[in-house]
């Protein structure tokens, strides 16, 4: 392989850059002359930068998967499909995790590799619920009594709240974006807002400035015992990462349906303007290769994508079962929407949201808003 230099983006988190830096290095070894060096940046940036920004500038990038939409519109990604070999594939999606592979597939084509699957599962303390004499709850009602209690604590920034509200609408009868005029019946949306308005009502203020990552440092630090739905991470079910290590689990039932949360995860895709295609889709490969995912990347601290390492007895063994008692959940996970406004509906979706949870008021004007948004965003 001829020489090359890469430069790849991700997001600053344990979870999103060790296992990038470790593979890099491995690939490296195995190809001298090859250099890959990994950038990266905020969760909240890796949710909100526009992709058209960092393509032109970067070989690879860790993304999620709402931009799909957009970057085939704008071809700013390699179609993967017609570089990689099909058995490859065809391993990758039969392994997934939930939707994960279907997730970075738009029309027609494939624009990233699952290489790190999440959705919103619970969290929690066992010794400080022990204390207290309290059980992860079952059911909405048992949350409630567990919040009423002050042992609640619910990740609510922009983003993490519309993914609530996703998973509420659910809840409420109708999966959300099923009508191209609205999100969700208005009798729906406004329930589910209201859900959640009660449920943070009865938590510290401080979650609507939390994400998961905040949210499961203060489990650590003791200002909670539980989180019913963040988006899991697996390092804090691990020995020696944390104080105290989190156990997590599926979701709480809704008149006797458990709740589905809105699917995350991020994939590894090459940029349309990478000069050296041959080892970055050679990379791409070892990262989402079963051996990877079962070893060296979640070994660094990543999150797998591929399902054989949520299965595998080693891989549970170092967190706890985190892989194992949350896969359920992953694989009932809501899909969002990938058009190509889509990211844009979502940053203004979040903040009409948001407003609503912190300062209260009627829910309708707020649908309404959304819904508006909603349609702008597909013309």
């Amino acid at each position: 392989m001829e020489p090359a230099s890469l430069t790849g983006i991700t997001w600053d988190h344990t979870r999103g850059y060790l296992p990038m830096v470790a593979t890099a290095q491995r690939f490296g070894e195995q190809h001298p002359g090859v250099t890959i060096e990994w950038r990266k940046r905020s969760l909240k940036a890796f949710g909100d930068q526009p992709l058209e920004e960092l393509a032109p500038h970067f070989d690879l990038l860790v993304i999620d998967h709402p931009f799909v939409g957009f970057a085939a519109k704008h071809s700013l990604l390699l179609p993967l499909d017609e570089f990689l070999p099909a058995q490859f594939l065809a391993d990758q999606a039969a392994h997934s995790v939930g939707a994960s592979f279907p997730s970075y597939e738009y029309g027609g084509h494939l624009w990233a590799l699952p290489i790190d699957a999440a959705t919103p599962v619970s969290a929690w303390r066992p010794d400080l619920l022990q204390l207290a004499g309290q059980t992860p709850p079952q059911t909405w009602d048992e949350l409630l009594a567990l919040a009423r209690l002050g042992l609640v604590a619910v990740p609510a920034v922009k983003i993490d709240s519309l993914m609530h509200w996703y998973m509420l609408c659910i809840a409420l009868g109708e999966e959300p974006f099923g009508n191209p005029e609205r999100v969700a019946a208005p009798e729906v949306g406004a329930g589910a807002l209201q859900l959640l308005r009660e449920l943070l009502a009865l938590c510290d203020p401080a979650c609507l400035t939390r994400n998961p990552i905040r949210t499961y440092e203060a489990l650590v630090a003791g200002a909670a015992a539980y989180c019913p739905f963040g988006y899991g991470y697996s390092n804090y079910a691990r020995s020696g990462y944390a104080a105290t290590e989190l156990r997590f689990g599926g979701l709480v039932a809704y008149h006797g349906k458990r709740l589905r949360s809105t699917l995350g995860g991020t994939g590894l895709a090459i940029s349309a303007a990478c000069k050296h295609s041959a080892p970055a889709l050679e990379y791409a490969q070892l990262v989402a290769a079963t051996a990877s995912q079962c070893g060296m990347y979640v070994y660094s601290g990543g999150q797998p994508g591929h399902r054989a390492a949520w299965e595998h007895h080693a891989v549970n063994a170092l967190c706890a079962d985190f892989f194992r008692d949350t896969l359920q959940t992953l694989d009932e996970a809501f899909l969002r929407p990938r058009y190509a406004g889509y990211d844009h509906f979502q940053d203004t979706a979040a903040e009409l949201l948001h407003a609503y949870l912190t300062n209260g008021g009627n829910p309708q004007p707020v649908i309404e808003q959304i819904d508006a948004a909603y349609r702008a965003s597909q013309q």
